[in-house]
């Protein structure tokens, strides 16, 4: 069965047992929005949604096939999350494919970028090893998605 969730902008969708994908549209060139996914500093403006009130404390990427990124969320150190992996493709600016290792039920993340008069549409992928996997990982995520 599919779960759906959505805005003007935004679709969530459970596309299958283990697959979440996400799709969004951006008023704006390809370019920017990949350097947003792809640039520390554009990053932490965004990543973290405001109205979880978690901040983002860090924010490391390598962002090349092989890289890796370590990005931190919490109040203080004491009290955080850190999520990491290693990026096994990245096409500027069409795709970005992502390991999450923070946990061995940790999903592959497959993000692409297309542009249409001057729109970005970005469809994210995340495939986990099993449903149960996303369905912990999708707790309480989806409807903060658009956001």
């Amino acid at each position: 069965m599919e779960k759906r969730v959505s805005d003007r902008r935004t679709a969530v969708e459970r596309r299958s047992e283990r697959e979440l994908v996400v799709t969004r549209t951006f008023n704006g060139p390809v370019r920017l929005v990949f350097d947003a996914w792809t640039t520390p500093e554009l990053f932490k403006l965004w990543w973290a949604p405001k109205s979880s009130g978690v901040p983002l404390l860090s924010c490391e990427m390598d962002v090349r096939t092989g890289g890796g990124y370590s990005v931190t969320f919490g109040q203080d150190a004491e009290n955080s999350m850190t999520f990491f992996g290693k990026y096994l493709e990245v096409s500027p600016p069409s795709r970005l494919v992502w390991t999450n290792d923070e946990s061995e039920e940790g999903s592959v993340t497959t993000v692409t970028f297309e542009e249409e008069d001057g729109k970005t549409l970005l469809v994210l992928h995340e495939l986990y090893p099993s449903k149960e996997a996303r369905d912990e990982s999708c707790a309480g995520m989806e409807g903060a998605m658009p956001e």
